[in-house]
């Protein structure tokens, strides 16, 4: 009687392995793949084509709309570097308690479909006074430990 060969199997078994592997690849870079653009950068760039984007910059004092109880806002988002360009910015959700005029922001979503209005579904203050402060916090905490 003679021996099978089980090389077949082997090589439907390691082409099925890299095959799906590929595939976990490609899905991981191509959805959770999000530009991270300033102002100018997001105005030079065909904002219909942007599908998810991270925009960072700073509220305008003017045209800044907050909804009452503070549950959404619409406001121009303009450039830390050039502030004579700006994005209009819709987002709808609890702002956060640092939210104001000239705070720096980041703001995540995608663009309308003409490319003009930024619809955020999530926005994140920054303050760099108080993360400086907490940083000084964690020097002196680690001073005193070791």
């Amino acid at each position: 009687m003679a021996k099978k060969s089980n090389k077949a199997v082997y090589g439907v078994a390691l082409a099925l392995f890299l095959g799906g592997l590929g595939y976990l690849i490609f899905s991981g870079l191509t959805e959770d793949s999000v530009y991270f653009l300033n102002v100018s950068e997001a105005l030079a760039e065909d904002r219909t084509q942007i599908g998810q984007a991270r925009l960072f910059g700073k509220v305008a004092p003017s045209n800044l709309e907050i909804v009452e109880g503070k549950l959404g806002a619409n406001f121009d988002l303009i450039d830390k570097l050039e502030h004579g360009k700006s994005l209009r910015v819709q987002f709808k959700g609890a702002l956060p308690d640092t939210f104001k005029e000239d705070a720096e922001v980041i703001v995540e979503g995608t663009f309308s479909n003409d490319g003009e209005v930024f619809i955020a579904r999530t926005l994140v203050t920054k303050c760099p006074s108080k993360y400086e402060e907490q940083s000084k916090e964690v020097e002196q905490a680690g001073k005193y430990t070791s």
